[in-house]
């Protein structure tokens, strides 16, 4: 297949899904209804709960729920060929993940803006609220450890990006101090902010930074502790100095970004070089494990993620100043992570061939360049190996532009970087909303305040990094867990809509339901056979924990299928 045309009719096919299957799940579904108040206007405190632009917040969820997600899952998953890859990032994110978003936050709109593992309570029971809250804890506390690791590796393979990345927040904080005027330019102070961003990108390719090895800790170990320093100041500040700002910035950043990378693919069309070199399908290629269920474990954003549901519910929803925006915000932010993950694909499938330095003087190109970096699933399975190959080929493509190559790669590595950035101070917020949340269900007073809850979230995955060693990286340890348990988180979140929408009469309650049950199965599925690889190695820390995770999950499965024969139509 043509590189142009598949890029052309994916995309074609996000804009027709938006505006026909996303306006029918707005007015049909959901029935989306201005003259609801919405939280952030009911309980508006100027910190949490704050009415923002639908622009601004496009930009603040955006960016919350992609971060590497949809480059990581996708350059990976390729692996079983470009064709099963794409076909679950265009129907998935369509019919699944967009309606698990768009879905989590609607309810959590009509429930006060609380969390979806909350609002549980609500239309299953309490107990799944707790079993909820224990999964979320578990995920988020994964995510909070490794993405601090993620970033420090980022910085050590581009140093390039790491004044860019940094000067980030200076510049998003002015910027937040401008949008909050009454009657600003919005379209000024942006345009100021991004060239300030690409003015500072320049200047680290020149300036590149890196730190040594200081009282026995490697870099990444000292990142690890700036960046979760860097956490806890960011998630206790309110969302408009500078969690909205940032990500608005960052999500200018990304449409320059892809911008590139679809321009480059229109200038790279007539290039005989520029083809899909990956296979059209591969089932078992050299160590990895059965493409079913582990392409729907691998590729989650892009396609569906859990950790969406906690972004919608969590700080989105706090921040929708009108219902009618949720569509745009929740529906429509999964479709232009599905385009994302589509031009992630293109670049590992096809950009990758333009040029692949295997280091040395050795050049490859087509498929041996493809070959060399997919070879096998432990050659492709590293965090470096993953972005690596995005960077390479997105680069490759953008220098058919004429942008030089070294540039490309710094202008990737730093879009990269920042999105990691975005999705590590969410999801440090998101921990502090759950802790406080928790503490007031079982009546710890401690925890309900915001700094003792974002303490505890900081260093809980603080004491994860660092339970290895010096470098930071101890999460990898759990690491083989999380993509089954944001998977269960996603399931969880399906059938919490399912029984929602079955409130509301009628069979609207298939919409959610049918992916759902595709979810459930795909993930129990996952966790099992994860479950017998950790018995076959002994592996006793994860054999337990994704032990009890199967557990936890089986019993709200159960649960929710108990309150969805039970519900009944509400009024």
């Amino acid at each position: 297949m043509s590189v142009l045309i598949m890029m052309l009719v994916t995309f074609f096919g996000f804009i027709l899904a938006y505006n026909i299957y996303g306006k029918f799940l707005a007015r049909k579904i959901f029935r989306i209804n201005d003259d609801k108040v919405t939280p952030a206007v009911a309980l508006e405190d100027g910190k949490d709960y704050v009415p923002s632009k639908k622009g601004v917040i496009f930009g603040h969820h955006f960016t919350s729920i992609a971060g590497t997600g949809p480059i990581v899952g996708p350059a990976i998953g390729i692996i079983w060929g470009w064709l099963p890859a794409l076909l679950w990032v265009f129907l998935g994110s369509i019919i699944i993940g967009a309606v698990h978003d768009f879905g989590s936050l609607v309810i959590s709109l009509r429930n006060e803006g609380k969390s979806i593992s909350d609002i549980t309570a609500k239309y299953i029971n309490p107990r799944v609220r707790i079993l909820f809250f224990l999964i979320v804890l578990l995920a988020i506390w994964i995510v909070i450890a490794i993405f601090g690791v993620v970033i420090a590796v980022l910085f050590k393979m581009y140093p390039q990006s790491v004044l860019a990345v940094w000067f980030q927040i200076p510049i998003a904080i002015i910027l937040g101090r401008f949008l909050l005027k009454r009657g600003a330019n919005i379209r000024l102070y942006t345009i100021f902010a991004v060239i300030s961003l690409y003015a500072v990108v320049l200047l680290g390719s020149i300036l590149p930074v890196s730190l040594p090895v200081i009282a026995g800790i490697p870099p990444t170990g000292l990142w690890s502790l700036i960046l979760l320093v860097y956490c806890f100041i960011a998630s206790t500040l309110p969302v408009t100095t500078l969690l909205q700002p940032r990500d608005f910035i960052n999500a200018w950043q990304l449409v320059i970004a892809m911008g590139l990378m679809v321009i480059g693919v229109f200038a790279s069309a007539f290039n005989p070089e520029f083809k899909i070199v990956a296979p059209v399908f591969q089932s078992k290629p050299a160590g990895a494990p059965l493409i079913w269920p582990f392409l729907f474990i691998t590729i989650a954003c892009g396609a569906i993620s859990g950790f969406h549901a906690l972004v919608s519910s969590g700080t989105t929803s706090k921040q929708l100043t009108k219902e009618s925006d949720a569509r745009f915000v929740g529906y429509g932010s999964m479709l232009l992570e599905g385009a994302l993950a589509v031009l992630v694909i293109i670049a590992v499938s096809a950009g990758i061939g333009l040029m692949y330095d295997k280091g040395g003087s050795e050049i490859l190109k087509g498929y041996p360049a493809w070959s060399a970096h997919y070879s096998s699933w432990s050659a492709a399975s590293g965090l470096g190996s993953k972005v690596g190959a995005f960077v390479m080929g997105s680069a490759n493509m953008i220098a058919g532009i004429g942008i030089p190559r070294e540039i490309a790669v710094i202008i990737m590595g730093v879009f990269v970087a920042s999105f990691a950035g975005t999705t590590l101070d969410t999801a440090t917020r998101i921990q502090r909303y759950v802790i406080q949340e928790l503490g007031n269900d079982i009546k710890i007073k401690i925890f309900q305040n915001k700094y003792i809850a974002t303490a505890f979230a900081v260093v809980s995955a603080g004491f994860l990094a660092f339970s290895t060693g010096a470098s930071g990286a101890g999460a990898l340890t759990l690491w083989p867990l999380f993509g089954a348990v944001n998977q269960t988180l996603a399931a969880l979140a399906l059938i919490t809509i399912t029984i929602y929408l079955k409130t509301k009469g009628g069979i609207k309650y298939l919409i959610s339901g049918i992916p759902a049950v595709f979810m459930v199965v795909m993930t129990v599925w996952a966790l099992i056979l994860n479950q017998v690889d950790f018995i076959s190695k002994k592996n006793i820390i994860l054999l337990i924990t994704n032990g009890v995770i199967i557990v936890i999950t089986v019993w709200m499965v159960f649960e929710g299928v108990l309150a969805f024969v039970k519900k009944k139509k509400m009024v």
